[in-house]
């Protein structure tokens, strides 16, 4: 069961009445979606770009991993000094300097143009998503809070699966030579409206520590993070082993920045957040699902349109069962998740390796051209399964955590959840590219040798969440026990 969060002021929501603070919620979910649709939305889009500015292979890479690694490095920064100063005015920041590199990238004039606009726009994205989370740790107790938080899973996976279906529709409508500067433009519009409204309805600030920043903790987080994730992101073009000497590399700095963080007197990150269970289990669950959850969308556009020759639009259709399944039951999950607690989450896990072993077996027996069809129930059950994993999860995951830390808790889990997607796609994409080399062209078994790669990652989030209900199970027992012990005879 969700542990019953006593952590929040009775005025942590004082600033923002109660219709208000849907209101405000709403606002933060469309920045936020806008921010998270721009990691899947891309990938179709990577044809109309290499035609539209003759891009070269490393050139296309870096459009998708200069983002990521930006995004992951800000995260728990951002997420500190919202906390300390204002998540509003943190908040707005982000949302500003996104929509202003989305119109940078849209008018790129080369590829070099592109990758910078891409960097900034990942980095943009950091700075605003942990202040998401730390709102609805501000705004939002009890069942509610489970709601907003799965108002905020249904974003996540929607965002993710239904990307490379807006991008096909848009580079349909708009060519395929310029279609995919329309990918960056529908930012501008969104993200000018959603600037107003939040100026209007985001509380006022709430301080908490309002200490300084910890520039050493934030230079070690950074560089470790980066050692960590650039040799995954960047797998299919640096050659030769010597990247993965980075790992090591970026292991020792964070395992530096762990203790300067236990000794300096202004941490980063307050590290008593990973002795509740709930907290460092979930964070766990969390890095593992993504290493498979996002690289499902990577392998199976590479199959579609790669190796089926599917259009953009059509691989963004195939996708789209996921999304929908994953964004109602996101909505479900966020609302009973107080009473099932982590159980709920081990359903969904289990939903999803169901869903996703039927899809091998549908590409195994149909691997034609209709296998948009043959694989769309297996993919709805799959979706409906992650969104019984993603807000769930993550209401459990910041239950105990003190709404004045609540965008740092965030920015950390969500550094993780970068982590992951960077080492499960590197990892799915290696065995998908190695098997299609070695097979002479079978993308259909690349497709499925890689899809056990990401069974592998949920697998193992499914024995997490397992252990955490056994563990549950064990010290309830052990409660009773001693009341029983204790009571008169």
């Amino acid at each position: 069961m969700v542990t019953k969060d006593t952590s929040a002021s009775p005025g942590a929501a004082g600033s923002t009445g109660g219709t208000h603070r849907w209101q405000a919620l709403a606002v933060c979910l469309v920045a936020a979606f806008m921010t998270l649709l721009d990691v899947s939305i891309v990938n179709v889009a990577l044809p109309s770009i290499r035609t539209g500015l003759d891009a070269s292979e490393a050139g296309l890479q870096w459009i998708l991993s200069g983002y990521a690694l930006t995004f992951g490095l800000v995260l728990v920064p951002a997420g500190r000094l919202g906390d300390a100063r204002s998540r509003r005015a943190v908040f707005m920041t982000g949302l500003a300097v996104f929509t202003a590199s989305s119109a940078m990238a849209g008018l790129a004039p080369n590829i070099g143009w592109l990758v910078a606009a891409r960097l900034i726009q990942g980095a943009a994205g950091g700075i605003l998503n942990p202040q998401v989370a730390g709102f609805i740790q501000q705004l939002f107790q009890g069942p509610e809070r489970g709601r907003a938080f799965g108002a905020m899973g249904a974003v996540i996976g929607v965002a993710t699966a239904v990307g490379p279906l807006l991008g096909g529709a848009l580079i349909s409508i708009a060519g395929a030579e310029d279609g995919w500067r329309w990918v960056f433009y529908v930012n501008i519009p969104v993200g000018i409206v959603a600037l107003l409204l939040a100026w209007k309805l985001l509380p006022a600030p709430i301080y908490g520590d309002r200490q300084g920043q910890d520039p050493v903790g934030m230079a070690l987080l950074g560089v470790g993070v980066v050692a960590v994730m650039l040799p995954f992101v960047q797998e299919q073009q640096w050659h030769g082993w010597l990247k993965w000497a980075l790992v090591p590399v970026g292991a020792v700095l964070l395992a530096a920045f762990v203790a300067w963080e236990r000794r300096t007197a202004a941490p980063l990150v307050n590290l008593s957040l990973f002795r509740f269970r709930s907290y460092s289990l979930g964070a766990a669950i969390a890095l593992l699902y993504f290493a498979g959850f996002t690289a499902i969308f990577f392998i199976f556009t590479l199959y579609l349109q790669n190796g089926l020759h599917y259009s953009a639009l059509e691989a963004g259709l195939a996708i789209t069962p996921f999304a929908l399944g994953s964004g109602v039951a996101s909505a479900i999950g966020g609302r009973i998740v107080s009473r099932f607690g982590r159980p709920l989450v081990a359903v969904g896990l289990a939903l999803v390796l169901i869903g996703l072993g039927v899809a091998w077996l549908a590409v195994e027996l149909h691997p034609g051209r209709e296998v948009a069809w043959w694989t769309a129930l297996p993919l709805l059950l799959g979706g409906l399964g992650s969104g019984l994993v993603i807000s769930p999860n993550q209401t459990i995951t910041l239950s105990e955590v003190p709404y004045t830390e609540g965008g740092s808790a965030a920015g950390v889990l969500q550094t993780g959840q970068r982590m992951g997607t960077a080492v499960g796609i590197a990892a799915a994409g290696a065995v998908f590219f190695a098997t299609v080399s070695n097979s002479g062209g079978d993308w259909a078994a690349a497709f499925r040798h890689s899809l056990i790669v990401v069974l592998a990652f949920v697998l193992a989030a499914f024995a997490a969440a397992v252990y955490d209900m056994v563990s549950d199970a064990r010290a309830h027992a052990a409660r009773h026990a001693r009341r029983k012990h204790r009571a008169p005879r």
